[in-house]
């Protein structure tokens, strides 16, 4: 029993150190930016594709490689993952030219994906239900370290020793991630691999192509080729999901929407919500290092107060979740979400330090309350054999997410600023598309508020999402 608690302690170890990895690399690269653009010449939108390529590369990959771990093996993917997620980090710090970076952000998007999808699915199959939200909520906390370290070890290291550092850390902690998983947990497995040989290559072309055209396209609007890209993307996911519907083992089971809708409307209140919030931070960057005219370190140091909240909220919500309706605490937790939101509409030249920590605490506490229990729902709406394409699919809702986010944001800076270099004359702009941008997250996530209604009214029929999972 003894031994038994040891190997599940080692298994929430590597996936928390993984957890913690992703986000702290991106919310540091995030206050890094401008040092980058600086010594690369990138205008504002090749900037953004430093964030934009790794996301898309990470949601491209993601589905596929959960469905190639339920079906192979989630251990082969998780350690593959790790090391594809390490090279990538060496070859970023080496980066001579945008090219070679963003090559470098795409490999990283890679093994992120191969860890992400894998993550929640082997925390799931190891810890019952009764101890599955606790164990949840300690990886979504490293998940918010890694986000509240990441600006202020991002700010810092970018000051003083230059924005290679920040991808060079990463080696380190990588490297035991590796070590633990082969010198410890090498006798383990963590799923019942399915009895299938057919793989659904047809379906991941089209899953991918589906995500490059619409997120591409939604990158260069209003351009014109934005609409004909996204117009692809369009007739691809229709292709797509004729090839599902029809795949004798699709990567994607249509009847986890068809028939769940706690897995439905849960997924779909992560997507709104990661839509509705990931910006933050790209928008504030800017926002405090052009506007208010603060350092990287200090970025970083006000930036970090959102995910330390996220961070202290995120255990107790998923422990809570645990004894009391979670559906409930992740709907009251978008809510507060929203008011932050709307009240980041009103900052100027001259909003208050004090003003801008406090409406990020209160960010991070809505989010705190909402993505801990939200996964725990997820989690417990579907059967053992699904883990590993419930937890990519809500890998993806957040992937997807955070890309509709930075993509709704360069957006309206695009329509304000323009392809140019931000200059002290286009502050103005700059400022005026950073108060609309919030005025449309924040009118999405009171759509996120009304789609968790809908799912707890369906909890309620299912027994708080319990009853829904099938063996």
């Amino acid at each position: 029993m003894n031994g038994r608690q040891s190997v599940k302690k080692i298994i929430l170890l590597t996936a928390t150190l993984n957890s913690f990895l992703t986000p702290f690399m991106g919310s540091s690269v995030n206050v890094a930016l401008p040092s980058i653009a600086a010594e690369m010449n990138m205008d504002a939108v090749s900037m953004s594709m430093i964030t934009t390529l790794y996301l898309l590369a990470t949601a491209v990959c993601m589905v596929p490689a959960g469905k190639f771990a339920d079906l192979h093996g989630r251990k082969k993917v998780f350690q593959a993952g790790s090391f594809i997620y390490l090279l990538a980090s060496l070859v970023c710090s080496m980066a001579s030219s945008p090219f070679m970076l963003f090559a470098g952000r795409i490999l990283q998007g890679i093994g992120s994906a191969m860890v992400m999808s894998t993550g929640m699915a082997i925390i799931s199959s190891v810890f019952p239900q009764g101890e599955r939200g606790r164990a949840l909520g300690i990886n979504s906390a490293s998940v918010y370290a890694g986000l509240t370290l990441g600006p202020f070890l991002g700010g810092w290291l970018t000051q003083t020793t230059g924005w290679r550092s920040i991808f060079l850390i990463h080696l380190p902690v990588g490297l035991t991630i590796l070590v633990l998983l082969f010198l410890f947990l090498k006798n383990e497995e963590w799923n019942e691999q399915e009895k299938s040989h057919k793989t659904d290559i047809s379906g991941t072309l089209l899953y991918g192509l589906f995500l490059i055209f619409i997120m591409s396209g939604f990158s260069t609007l209003p351009q014109w080729k934005g609409y004909v890209m996204i117009t692809a993307g369009i007739i691809f996911f229709f292709l797509f999901f004729s090839n599902e519907l029809h795949h004798p083992s699709p990567i994607i089971d249509m009847s986890l929407f068809r028939e769940n809708k706690v897995f439905t409307f849960s997924s779909l209140a992560a997507l709104i919500n990661y839509s509705a919030t990931h910006a933050i931070v790209f928008l504030l960057s800017l926002y405090l290092q052009y506007i208010k005219q603060f350092s990287p370190r200090q970025t970083g140091m006000i930036i970090l107060t959102q995910p330390l909240m996220m961070a202290i909220i995120s255990p107790f919500a998923g422990a809570l979740a645990d004894r009391i309706n979670a559906n409930k605490l992740s709907s009251a937790g978008m809510a507060v979400s929203a008011a932050g939101l709307f009240l980041f509409t009103f900052f100027n030249d001259q909003t208050s330090t004090g003003l801008i920590i406090s409406n990020l605490i209160l960010v991070g506490i809505g989010f705190g309350l909402f993505i801990s229990p939200n996964t725990a729902a997820v989690m417990a709406s579907v059967g053992k054999k699904h883990y590993g394409v419930a937890s990519s699919l809500l890998g993806t809702m957040r992937l997807l997410g955070q890309m509709f986010s930075l993509g709704i944001a360069m957006m309206i800076i695009a329509v304000f600023l323009g392809k140019v270099k931000i200059q002290p004359s286009g502050h103005a702009a700059l400022l005026k598309s950073m108060h609309v941008s919030f005025i449309v997250f924040a009118l999405l996530s009171v759509a996120g508020i009304f789609a968790a209604l809908i799912r707890n009214r369906h909890a309620g029929n299912n027994d708080a999402a319990g009853t829904s999972a099938t063996p």
